[in-house]
């Protein structure tokens, strides 16, 4: 096919691929990437150089937003007002930029994602900080090109008197490629700059101790000073982000009653309204519980979320979870991409980055130097000459007013005097009177303040040690004038996601549990030390038929196992347990536990401590003791409870008649004490009970008469010494008495007397093993609860009644006890 005209016969693949090249190219070069030399994008540049034509300094008056815009356009970048608009809003939002170059007065955005006003309402100046960028950008410091249309010059690249890359960062989307490069500290950056001047050696390692990590307009806090370093010296690299919250208990004076959670800072570049829609889309979708309501405070000083919680959530683990699934925390993916020599698109480390730069300082410096040089040499040269008409003064006069024209003056003085064309021509440039009044001392004061300026500036020139030295004092001048406070938090250990547990303060927690199977948990300072034989105070609200069966205290770490009366046990953890007040019904098991009808839970512990109060080992020689309300025991190897499942495990086979009632600990060498409700009490060596799995029944443990169970089961430790038995009885009455007067004896046995039961007593309630330092927690069936030192209760023999611990009200009875 013949050419016919400009029409060319081309195959399409061909013509596809060059022109997408062309295409890809003219993206990466004039439109999303930033230049390494002055950390600006194309139209970034074009709208600071505009703004500087307009004389649009900080000190001058504001100007519409659209005069900036069209001059812009028309001048140096043909394309969309939109995006041009949006470019120099950028520039002026403090949430996007660390360093604002553009002051806007009017809606320029916010952090909320409203776009902002149109250019004819807003106006628009340079921030201080841009004279930085365009400082001796007219002394011949950087290349000029011609425009679009070849009708004026615009920078290559700006001066930059600091490393702006690296001050406000960029993002940029190209072809084939994406940048993303943080902003961070001006001092840090400065600092780390001088120090690449001092050692040209260092590596991104060493600069690490002036650069802390990204220092993000946003605040917030950043992870992992490994990852970090990783990061910036490859050029990319992830790093964690975290907004700043804080989990806070209500004031007296508050209306908000429970506690709230506030919201200070947020990651970079997250839109606060979205993430607030996205916190209350969670709870109600039921992803995240014990959200009450979720409220933005934010104003004039400063952001502020503040989500207020449910009365029984837990803050710190919500906070979890806020972290977990939404984007309080995430992740910015650094790629230091820029052009290299405004050309290259390379991924650089942060000394590479440090290291261009400062390549183009040196160039700038060099460049304004040989200006200045070339324009005191200039200077000079005419003072020499009016120095030398001085000298002569009436004869120059003379010979100007003989002269028939200018160029006749011109030829006339340089034939006398030898002056040369340009001395000449400023001779002539001055009126006769302004000749024959100039002061001879002013021109010889400045012709010697222009040859030291010569001196110094050939010196500099010749000595690049000493252009270094002086770019080393432009850098500590820019950090006096602008270095600020890191507003960026960096921590050196990874973020990850918490566990709850990581969140949650390992203390001391008291967890009741009633005959109904409610369940709550109460911190031990709500129960105040009295003196024994007080009424004490209520600990619990129960149902009229509910009585209080279990009241331990654990750590909020510790695993639970609840063991029922069908020989099941359970698992949960004790910071699971609602958080109550003292007079708080709590919460049902079954929201806990997956119990069968009929099924209650009779034994409860904490698998990582002691029962009684003494620090247990977890070896895994360790093992689990069971006894059923008939005297029944069984030993099983602690690990068989590791991985208790949702629904339970079996812990032990019982006959149709027998309940498992007591569960503890031990090493396997210990003695065991069991005690009965009617005051019986029997001591036997553990060894004695082999270890059998978690099917078997066990083998007989106490002898028991008809209509006798047993209360309580304890495990004397080889290393416990002078240990004592504490015996409370169900008309509140307790003593203490030694173990060691309970001989031992071979298990099966009926025992000895434990104390003296009788009507005014009560049956035995329980006989922990007790340590004089502790204090004990009575709790009432009718949720009445005293605290009182264990060591106002006397120690006495094993056939005694005791003395009244707590004073009970007409048919009230002890439920339960704990130590602490």
């Amino acid at each position: 096919m013949a050419d016919i005209g400009k029409i060319q016969k081309r195959r399409l693949t061909t013509e596809m691929r060059e022109s997408y090249l062309d295409y890809a190219m003219s993206v990466i070069v004039a439109r999303a990437l930033p230049d390494v030399r002055d950390g600006l994008k194309p139209v970034q540049r074009r709208i600071l150089y505009t703004m500087h034509e307009m004389g649009l300094t900080s000190g001058a008056r504001f100007r519409k937003s659209a005069a900036v815009i069209g001059n812009v356009l028309g001048k140096y970048h043909p394309h969309g007002d939109k995006a041009v608009y949006d470019a120099m809003a950028r520039l002026a939002q403090d949430f996007n930029m660390r360093y604002p170059l553009v002051w806007g007065q009017g809606n320029f955005g916010s952090i909320d994602g409203d776009l902002p006003a149109a250019m004819r309402y807003t106006e628009a100046k340079m921030e201080r900080i841009t004279r930085l960028m365009l400082t001796d950008i007219n002394k011949e410091t950087i290349d000029w090109r011609d425009n679009y249309d070849s009708t004026q010059q615009e920078p290559s690249v700006l001066p930059a008197a600091v490393p702006h890359l690296l001050l406000n960062g960029s993002l940029g989307i190209a072809v084939g490629m994406a940048t993303n490069i943080p902003p961070h500290n001006l001092g840090e950056i400065i600092d780390a700059a001088v120090h690449v001047i001092d050692n040209r050696d260092a590596t991104v390692g060493d600069l690490m101790q002036f650069v802390k990590g990204p220092d993000f307009p946003t605040g917030g806090n950043i992870y992992n000073k490994k990852a970090i370093l990783e990061a910036y010296s490859h050029g990319k690299g992830p790093i964690v982000m975290r907004g700043v919250a804080e989990v806070k208990e209500p004031g007296k004076s508050s209306v908000i009653k429970n506690e709230y959670i506030v919201i200070t800072e947020i990651p970079y570049q997250v839109n606060k309204a979205s993430l607030i829609e996205h916190i209350a889309d969670l709870v109600q979708a039921g992803r995240i519980e014990g959200v009450r309501d979720v409220r933005d405070e934010s104003d004039r000083d400063g952001l502020r979320i503040v989500i207020e919680l449910k009365r029984d959530a837990h803050g710190e683990k919500i906070l979890n979870n806020l972290y977990q699934f939404t984007d309080l925390q995430r992740t910015f993916h650094l790629n230091m991409i820029a052009l290299v020599d405004g050309i290259q698109p390379q991924v650089l480390n942060l000394k590479e980055v440090l290291d261009y730069y400062l390549k183009h300082k040196l160039n700038v410096v060099r460049r304004r130097t040989e200006y200045d040089l070339k324009h005191a040499k200039a200077r000079a040269h005419i003072l020499e000459g009016l120095k030398k008409a001085l000298d002569n003064i009436e004869e120059v006069i003379k010979i100007i007013r003989a002269s028939k024209d200018r160029a006749d003056a011109r030829v006339n003085l340089c034939k006398q005097f030898e002056f040369t064309t340009i001395q000449a021509n400023a001779i002539l440039d001055m009126r006769l009177q302004s000749l024959a009044n100039l002061e001879r001392q002013k021109v010889e004061d400045e012709l010697a303040e222009k040859h030291a300026l010569i001196t110094e500036l050939s010196a500099l020139l010749a000595d690049e040690a000493k252009m270094w030295n002086h770019i080393k004092e432009e850098l500590k001048e820019a950090k006096e004038q602008f270095a600020d406070k890191r507003k960026t938090r960096v921590y050196a250990g990874a973020a990850g996601q918490f566990s709850d547990e990581d969140l949650i303060p390992k203390e001391e927690t008291i967890i009741v549990l009633t005959k109904d199977d409610y369940i709550k948990r109460v911190t031990p300072s709500t129960y105040k030390a009295q003196n024994r034989g007080g009424k004490g105070v209520i600990g619990m609200e129960t149902r009229s038929e509910d009585v209080v069966t279990h009241f331990l205290s654990a750590s909020t770490h510790d695993r639970l196992l609840f063991f029922t009366n069908k020989g099941r046990v359970f698992q949960a953890i004790a910071y699971e347990i609602p958080l109550s007040t003292r007079t708080g019904k709590g919460k049902a098991l079954v929201n806990f536990l997956n119990l069968q009808k009929n099924e209650d839970v009779t034994a409860l512990i904490p698998l990582d401590r002691a029962v009684q109060g003494q620090e247990m080992p977890t070896q895994k020689d360790e093992y689990m003791v069971m006894v059923t309300k008939y005297g029944i025991i069984k030993k099983t190897p602690l690990k068989d409870f590791e991985n208790v499942r949702k629904s339970g495990l079996i812990a032990l086979r019982l006959k149709s008649d027998d309940t498992l009632q007591w569960v503890a600990t031990s090493p396997g060498s210990s003695t065991i004490v069991l005690t009965s409700k009617q005051g019986q009490a029997i001591r036997f060596d553990e060894q004695g009970v082999r270890a059998m799995g978690r099917n078997a029944s066990g083998v007989r443990g106490m002898k028991l008469k008809k209509g006798d169970e047993i209360i309580s089961l304890v495990v004397v430790r080889e290393n416990v010494k002078g240990a004592h038995l504490l015996h409370i009885m169900s008309n509140g009455y307790g003593k203490q008495t030694l173990v060691s007067k309970f001989k031992t004896q071979n298990r099966g046995g009926v025992g000895v007397k434990a104390a003296n039961i009788t009507k005014k007593t009560g049956h035995l309630i329980d006989a922990p093993l007790i340590e004089i330092q502790e204090e004990i927690i009575v709790i009432s069936s009718k949720g009445q609860v005293i605290r009182t030192p264990i060591k106002s209760i006397p120690k006495l023999d094993r056939s005694t009644q005791g003395v009244r611990v707590m004073r009970l009200a007409a048919g009230d009875s002890v439920a339960s006890i704990t130590t602490v």
